[in-house]
């Protein structure tokens, strides 16, 4: 299982802008607008976060979306260039599976996911989205997988066993 870490200790950060949006609401006087923008960060070495803000101008939602992707930074377990194993990521209507792959096949997904995939360092990974396609739910499932994700030595751990063991 994933656990926060804190940005500070972290070398460079990479942000990635996946998705800005207009957003209104209805009050007695009119619509009030405003401005939604979907951020990751990652360092590109297993460390990875997703932040939504939202603001009455496009550049403040996005600092915004950037701060609280920086909060929500966790470290993936991964095995060389791709996942330890296959998993499900589930996030409101958002489901994705994320299927490992050998060296030399690259990111296999969809823009959304990729973004998030590739800002965790990932480099070789098979990955559909299999219900919703709305870019929040689909960035956030692909998160929740990949702090989900546990390598053989940590189940290990976990049971207190060798790895062998739980190898066969």
């Amino acid at each position: 299982m994933a656990q926060k870490v804190d940005y500070t200790q972290l070398g460079e950060l990479k942000e990635t802008l996946i998705n800005t949006k207009s957003v209104s609401k209805t009050v007695k006087g009119g619509r009030i607008r405003r401005f939604s923008a979907l951020v990751v960060v990652g360092d590109g070495n297993g460390h990875v976060g997703v932040g939504s803000g939202k603001s009455a101008e496009v550049p403040d939602a996005i600092r915004k979306a950037i701060e609280a992707a920086k909060r929500n930074i966790v470290k993936v377990s991964l095995n060389g260039t791709t996942i330890p194993h296959e998993i499900i990521g589930e996030y409101c209507a958002g489901r994705v599976l994320l299927k490992p792959a050998a060296p030399g096949t690259g990111i296999i997904a969809g823009g959304t996911m990729r973004a998030v995939l590739d800002a965790a360092g990932i480099r070789d990974i098979r990955a559909k989205s299999l219900r919703s396609n709305n870019p929040c739910n689909v960035s956030k499932a692909t998160f929740e997988a990949l702090k989900s994700l546990t390598t053989v030595e940590e189940v290990a751990l976990k049971r207190g066993k060798s790895a062998s063991d739980i190898m066969g």
